[in-house]
């Protein structure tokens, strides 16, 4: 993990590439993928529908930071906060490309944008991944892994008839997660929703990043922004 962010994470021009180099006249042909020119879609570029699942790997890793950092870089939005960059960029700021390319004369510049593969990765791991949510039938499951400067957060889920009211805060006196459905404790994770049309109060409590790490920065954080590069290819 620490040299796939070190090789394949561009964060001069927000690409999170699949793989480079990319392959040209390879031999032996490596087949279907070597039918794009280099450096689009899955012939090394950012193939979002995989790369993607780079952050979900840092967040089951409890590298809750690097994820959210990731999946912002794939964010369509950002890619379009002023003229330079929407020219770049050239795809709709709220519908995720499934593709972006890192080839010379279009690096930086989307392809195949309303793809469903990806949008819908990108919105699984955000729920899912960081803030931990994990819907199964009616038992859902809380394990956030947000980052470390992330206070906690809020969200409301619709189960059937019912709403429940779901905050998560951190909360440094404790060291395992606690968890309260309306006021009582949760007696276990996952909890269990009811459709009985009422509204439900769920407070999360996780531990704070000192009580969990202890003071220091985890060595791998620590390494990986220390060498996390800025371009990965010679586009002079």
């Amino acid at each position: 993990m620490e040299s796939a962010q070190k090789m394949l994470v561009d964060t001069r021009d927000k690409l999170v590439l699949l793989f480079t180099p990319p392959f040209d006249h390879s031999q032996p042909h490596p087949g279907y993928i070597m039918g794009y020119p280099p450096g689009v879609r899955e012939n090394g570029g950012q193939y979002t529908h995989g790369s993607l699942w780079m952050a979900m790997a840092w967040a089951r890793l409890g590298e809750g930071g690097l994820a959210v950092r990731l999946l912002t870089l794939m964010n369509p939005i950002e890619h379009a906060r002023n003229p330079g960059e929407v020219a770049q960029y050239r795809g709709e700021p709220y519908a995720v490309a499934g593709d972006v390319s890192s080839t010379a004369g279009r690096v930086g510049q989307s392809g195949w944008t309303w793809y469903t593969g990806s949008a819908g990765w990108m919105y699984r791991i955000w729920i899912e991944e960081v803030l931990g949510l994990e819907l199964r039938g009616d038992s859902l499951a809380i394990d956030p892994k947000i980052p470390e400067e992330w206070p906690g957060f809020e969200i409301t889920y619709r189960y059937r008839s019912s709403v429940y009211e779901i905050k998560v805060q951190r909360n440094s006196a404790i060291r395992q997660p606690v968890i309260q459905v309306d006021d009582a404790p949760a007696s276990g994770n996952p909890i269990r929703l009811i459709d009985d049309g009422q509204p439900h109060r769920v407070r999360v409590q996780i531990t704070s990043p000192d009580t969990a790490a202890g003071a220091d920065e985890p060595p791998l954080r620590r390494e990986v922004a220390a060498n996390e590069v800025t371009a990965n290819h010679d586009r002079t």
